[in-house]
């Protein structure tokens, strides 16, 4: 059976949710699974936008075939090559071979990559302010390269103000129903897996980000149109602002986002009386997360979200601890920078993880990290809890300036 949802009352919501996944491309939980959209224009000429992952290609037949009712369709705009969003490219050009395929000179060569399928004769190469026209409403491409690969683009549809856009403006989760994110209880569309999906899928490319943001400033946008999570039809300044931060590295919030790493609870112990410091002296929204035992993506969408960063670990092999030392290395490959970080290190005969933590932390940019630190030698001793009160006062004249 279809299950179709109305945009507008000639543009179509088909897409299907995937609830069986367990991770998101093989590396990220989806306790909740995730939505995969495609969208159908009925016009004078009739587009498909997009078509979704292999996991859901029946349901997704299912509610494409309904929409169209009976029409071929003219076009297949691919406005991301990405396989969760192409896998049935192959498919509707053999069950329509009318059908031109719409897309720029890259995701051609990503297609030819993916497929082999004979395209003479139908495709449609567009570049930046290339103008579709369906009859009333007039696709105009907007080219999104590294949001998050090359050949990324995004369709405005200018008679109801609407940006289809790709990857960008996703979040994990099914929909569950609510396919747009005032129909939710949280109008904010999950704002956590919103910020997980952005921080680990697109996190990297803040520079390319911001590029396309200056170029939705000039578009006048009532609806966006992801490719993952709920249409927004609401509150599109409070997303706007999200991403203006998220990919510009600025922090979502004012607060302290605790990471360690603890072989037998001895450096927790440390994390967790510095939390309560914290938290003591007033500071709302801390976090403590232990990198051995939370998946890399939430932590990192904890570093997307806070201004302050503390980092415990134990030496381990001479070395910093695996986990941290991982967590670390995902920060630098995400370009994670405009951060203040303060370290506790523990080490029973030769404390090296303080030390290894800094040399990581300088090969990122604008990364402050605070003189005051802390090293266990084994386990916390009374004496010591000056330190941590030392490194709270340190923290909090940071977060207040």
């Amino acid at each position: 059976m279809q299950n179709i949802r109305n945009i507008t009352d000639k543009i179509l919501w088909v897409g299907a949710s995937d609830r069986r996944l367990h991770l998101f491309e093989n590396m990220f939980p989806v306790p909740d699974g995730v939505a995969y959209n495609s969208y159908v224009i009925l016009d004078e000429k009739t587009a498909i936008m997009d078509t979704a992952d292999s996991s859901v290609t029946r349901q997704y037949l299912e509610n494409l075939t309904a929409a169209l009712g009976g029409r071929q369709p003219d076009y297949l705009v691919v406005n991301h090559m990405e396989p969760d969003h192409c896998a049935d490219i192959a498919e509707l050009a053999r069950l329509y071979p009318s059908m031109q395929i719409v897309g720029n000179q890259k995701t051609f060569g990503l297609m030819n990559q993916f497929y082999n399928m004979d395209l003479e004769g139908r495709t449609v190469v567009v570049k930046e302010g290339d103008v579709l026209d369906l009859g009333e409403h007039k696709l105009t491409f907007v080219m999104a390269p590294m949001v998050h690969w090359p050949e990324a683009m995004m369709s405005y549809e200018s008679t109801h103000k609407i940006l289809f856009s790709a990857d960008a403006f996703g979040s994990f989760g099914a929909l569950d129903g609510a396919v747009f994110n005032d129909e939710n209880l949280d109008p904010h569309g999950l704002h956590s897996e919103l910020r997980r999906y952005y921080s680990n899928i697109v996190g990297k490319y803040g520079m390319q980000v911001q590029a396309v943001l200056k170029k939705a400033a000039g578009l006048e946008i009532s609806m966006i149109c992801p490719l993952h999570g709920p249409i927004w039809r609401e509150d599109l300044g409070w997303l706007l602002d999200k991403y203006q931060k998220w990919s510009s590295y600025t922090p979502e919030e004012n607060t302290v986002a605790i990471f360690y790493g603890s072989m037998y609870g001895n450096t927790a112990e440390a994390a967790d009386l510095l939390a309560g410091k914290l938290t003591a002296a007033g500071v709302k929204g801390v976090t403590v997360r232990d990198v051995s035992k939370t998946d890399v993506s939430y932590l990192i969408s904890d570093v997307f979200r806070a201004s302050h960063l503390v980092l415990a670990a134990p030496t381990y092999n001479n070395g910093l601890y695996p986990k941290m030392a991982n967590f670390i290395e995902d920060m630098k490959a995400l370009n994670v920078q405009n951060r203040t970080v303060s370290i506790i290190e523990n080490g029973s005969w030769a404390p090296q993880s303080g030390k290894i933590m800094r040399a990581m932390l300088g090969e990122m940019k604008d990364m402050t990290v605070l003189e005051k630190s802390l090293t266990v030698r084994s386990a916390l001793k009374e004496d010591q809890l000056a330190v941590l009160d030392e490194m709270t006062a340190e923290i909090l004249a940071s977060l207040n300036k």
